[in-house]
C-alpha cells in the first residue's frame, strides 16, 4: 500500500529533530456551495534538522516515531528554478 505523501509549510522547527507543517487543502461545502480552506498541522520527522521556519516540505506517512510524530519529511530538494 503506497504512503500518503503531503505538502505543507513549515511553521515551527524549535524541536529537535521535528518540525511542525502546516498543510492546507480546499473542498466545496455541501450547503454552502462556496469553496472552503481547511489546515491541519501535522508533526513530522526530521533527521537532519534541514528544514526552517517558512520552507515548503513533502511530508509522507511512516511508522509512529513518538506519540505525536507519525509522519518523516522527505530529503530537501533543491528548487529547480534557482539561477
Amino acid at each position: 500500500m503506497p504512503k500518503r505523501i503531503l505538502e505543507g509549510v513549515v511553521v515551527s522547527d524549535k524541536g529537535d529533530k521535528t518540525v511542525v507543517v502546516v498543510v492546507q487543502r480546499t473542498l466545496l461545502h455541501p450547503v454552502m456551495k462556496k469553496i472552503v480552506r481547511l489546515s491541519k498541522k501535522y508533526h513530522a520527522h526530521d533527521e537532519a534538522n534541514a528544514f526552517k521556519e517558512g520552507d515548503v516540505a513533502r511530508i509522507r506517512e511512516c511508522a509512529p516515531k513518538s506519540k505525536l510524530k507519525r509522519w518523516e519529511v522527505l530529503s530537501k530538494d533543491t528548487p529547480a528554478s534557482a539561477s
